[in-house]
């Protein structure tokens, strides 16, 4: 009997958005978007009802005026600060490097897209396919 190997693909995206919090301060902060969606109810953000901005518990997150910065792990990225170059995250799943510098390539299988809105400051999505044999 023959085994058929199928590649099996996963997409993951971090979304990076630079604005303004409900105090008037300057915050900025990468969100695993797959991991936010199964945290919490989305509806208001899709509706407009409210305004998606970086939380203490994502990926990252700064606050420009009170200097607060703060790097979490999630169920999809290991956050390495520890690089010269700056920050990086890590897929879990694939070990791909994903690197945010607008001035660096985003890595293996990423892609940046800015997005131009008036709804925030700066906006960027970095989208990663993974893929693995199975």
């Amino acid at each position: 009997m023959k085994t058929i190997e199928v590649e099996e693909e996963r997409h993951s995206s971090v979304i990076f958005i630079r604005d303004r919090n409900t105090h008037g301060q300057e915050v900025s902060g990468y969100i695993d978007y797959a991991h936010r969606l199964k945290t919490e109810d989305f509806e208001v953000y899709f509706s407009g009802k409210k305004r998606l901005l970086p939380k203490l518990t994502d990926l990252s997150f700064y606050n420009w005026d009170s200097h607060v910065a703060v790097w979490n792990p999630s169920p999809n990225y290991q956050v390495i600060t520890d690089n010269p170059e700056g920050l990086l995250f890590k897929y879990k799943r694939d070990r791909k490097i994903l690197n945010v510098d607008p001035k660096a390539q985003p890595g293996d299988n990423s892609t940046r897209t800015s997005i131009q809105t008036d709804l925030y400051i700066q906006a960027v999505i970095f989208d990663h396919i993974s893929r693995r044999k199975t």
